[in-house]
């Protein structure tokens, strides 16, 4: 087994990599190689095949990638390499890579090609010539299936993450894929673990392949404590503000992913109150230097960066760092956060997760053999305690001002001519101070006679950071729909907060017969050649369900019915009511026991006038739901 030699490569030029692609690493900031990169570009640069152990955040994305672009023919437009992947998430992310390290490579294109996704992109993508293709199992079967995919010119496929593939019962469809390619194609297998199915595939595709296997020891310093927000209801930007609110914080560092979302989320901060700046690779060495004194000398609660320009960035301000995108690469993650709790010092790190990002999270997790507890937003009455407490202390400050024997005079006349006590002054001009900055939400806050036209009075209102996060009639609508999106029943163990089943803890819904399940209504069927496995997919792929958890499923001429966990989110619903199946938008609908009678009373009716039909509805009925078995997580085969 080849190990990575050591002390030997210093860059990535001491890897023989064309200069476009030296520039293009240059721009997006990677200076060094990782490990597995050290020792895999030279092996596959020389056209062997390869087996690499190595966990997820490593680097290995690259490890591939580049070699593949080093050797891509950008006037042969057929696909020259295919990397396979476990789920969709990945094979967005291994696709934006691409781009990512061609962005030299003029009219150079990769497809992404997974489930779920409407089929008719996916073909016009493929006409106009592509380059790279990386996809899911199903999906890449279904196109080899109908030839809408050529694999003739291939030289490179690449079997991603391949472990999670046999965990996901996609061994199958590999092999039918590695065995519908020309054979002469160099192969690398990346994978965790080395269980005896995947070496089994190693021994009978891959050509006397050397074998490189990557120990991670990224670790995350014990002074910083980690919580991460699972992103649901509220958007990212008025949660952002809710932390900062609430959160006591010296300085700050956020982290996107993009340039122009530094920008943008600092003016947004900026309108709503707090002090935050930019910091992104399009700033002049001089601006960035202006940026980083101002956060270092408190004139800067926070600063907004990218990856890269953040790289050596060392202030001692900084208490916290918020991850307002998940970074692709766990190592990032590492360096992001290991800009605060320096020095012996304690620091905080805040993770934004959105729902399809959770794996992402598990494989930060995983590298850094550390877990990240979830956090929950300050609620309202939390914000309220906490701004009381700051009027109360601005309050104190000023009660401690030596000059204020004129105002006590003024209090005196108001208390004796309007017959009033000295607390109802005080609690009038407590509310006319804080009135542009509201302690209290709108509904609660006392109402007072005000001379600005209405106009001018909603703008003072918009103008404060206090709208966007106490807008009452939001939050209200923000806690019924929590209401009705929880399940009847809700076993921390299996549910999460967004009444969906969690696969990490269950294999079928019979281990767990306590979900509550609930009947849709999709409108395709047998008229449409539809087979469960694609509905199984498509609701896989769209609603971040896994396979196991779908339910039953009976297809008729019209239309299908299926079982999934109750309590679907609004938001949801209508991301699967435009999911297509054989190129047909599902509508999927909600129905009752009543709907669902009458309408196997309309079909069956429809059959008795059509004699030697049902015999064959039975037939196809009765193989749909041996079809519907406790599976494990498909990738689906849907069009």
């Amino acid at each position: 087994m080849a190990e990575p030699s050591k002390g030997t490569i210093e860059s990535f030029k001491d890897l023989d990599l064309p200069d476009y692609i030296l520039s293009a690493l240059s721009h997006v900031g990677y200076e060094r190689p990782s490990p597995i990169q050290a020792a895999t570009i030279p092996v596959l640069l020389a056209g062997k095949d390869l087996v690499g152990m190595a966990q997820t955040g490593t680097g290995k994305t690259a490890a591939f990638a580049l070699p593949i672009l080093a050797n891509i023919d950008i006037k042969n437009t057929k696909p020259q390499a295919l990397v396979l992947c476990p789920t969709r998430e990945l094979a967005l992310q291994v696709a934006e890579a691409f781009q990512a390290y061609a962005s030299q490579m003029p009219n150079f294109h990769v497809l992404p090609i997974y489930g779920g996704h409407d089929m008719r992109a996916q073909l016009k993508g493929l006409r106009r010539g592509v380059h790279v293709i990386v996809g899911t199992p199903g999906r890449l079967l279904d196109h080899l299936d109908r030839r809408s995919l050529d694999l003739s010119s291939l030289k490179t496929l690449v079997l991603d993450e391949a472990d999670e593939m046999l965990r996901m019962g996609f061994n199958e469809d590999v092999e039918a894929i590695l065995d519908k390619t020309p054979g002469t194609q160099q192969i690398a297998l990346f994978s965790a673990t080395m269980p005896a199915p995947i070496r089994r595939v190693a021994n009978k595709y891959l050509k006397q392949p050397e074998e490189v296997r990557i120990e991670t020891a990224v670790t995350t310093n014990e002074n910083i404590e980690q919580h991460y927000w699972l992103v649901s209801g509220t958007n990212k930007l008025d949660a952002l503000t809710r932390i900062l609110e609430y959160e006591e914080f010296d300085g700050m560092l956020i982290f996107v992913r993009t340039k122009t979302a530094t920008v943008d989320l600092s003016e947004k901060l900026n309108a709503r109150g707090f002090s935050a700046s930019p910091l992104n690779g399009d700033m002049n060495q001089t601006l960035r230097q202006r940026t980083v004194e101002q956060l270092k000398n408190g004139k800067l609660d926070m600063v907004i960066a990218t990856d890269v320009a953040a790289r050596g960035l060392d202030v001692e301000r900084i208490s916290h760092v918020l991850n307002f995108d998940i970074p692709y690469d766990d190592e990032a993650y590492v360096h992001r956060i290991g800009r605060t709790g320096r020095a012996g010092r304690k620091g905080k790190a805040i993770l934004f997760v959105a729902p399809r990002e959770r794996r992402m999270l598990r494989s930060i997790e995983k590298t850094t053999r550390q877990r990240i507890t979830q956090m929950e937003l300050p609620s309202r009455a939390d914000l309220i305690d906490k701004r009381a407490a700051n009027f109360k202390a601005s309050i104190k400050d000023a009660m401690e001002n030596e000059n204020k024997d004129f105002f006590q005079r003024i209090v005196g006349e108001i208390c004796h001519e309007q017959e009033a006590s000295p607390e109802d002054v005080a609690a009038a001009l407590a509310y006319l101070l804080q009135k542009d900055l509201p302690i209290l939400p709108s509904k609660d806050q006392p109402k007072a006679h005000d001379d600005k036209p209405r106009k001018d009075r909603n703008k003072s209102r918009e103008d404060s950071r206090g709208d966007t996060r106490d807008d009452t009639r939001k939050e209200n609508r923000s806690e019924k729909r929590s209401e009705r999106d929880k399940p009847r029943k809700q076993p921390n163990d299996y549910i999460d907060d967004k009444g969906i089943p969690n696969l990490g803890n269950a294999q079928s819904l019979k281990e767990y017969p306590e979900i509550v399940m609930e009947r849709f209504r999709i409108g395709v069927g047998h008229n449409d050649q539809v087979a469960p496995g694609e509905i199984v997919g498509a609701i896989a792929n769209e609603a971040d369900i896994d396979g196991c958890y779908i339910g039953q499923i009976k297809i008729y001429d019209d239309f299908t019915t299926v079982d999934l966990p109750a309590g679907m989110p609004n938001e949801l619903f209508s991301q699967l009511k435009r999911t297509r199946v054989r190129q047909k938008p599902i509508n999927i609908e909600r129905i009752s026991a009543d709907n669902e009678k009458n309408a196997k009373a309309k079909q069956s009716s429809h059959k008795k006038a059509k004699p030697g039909t049902a015999d064959t509805a039975k037939k196809k009925e009765g193989k749909s739901m041996q079809a519907r078995k406790p599976r494990k997580k498909p990738d689906g085969k849907t069009q």
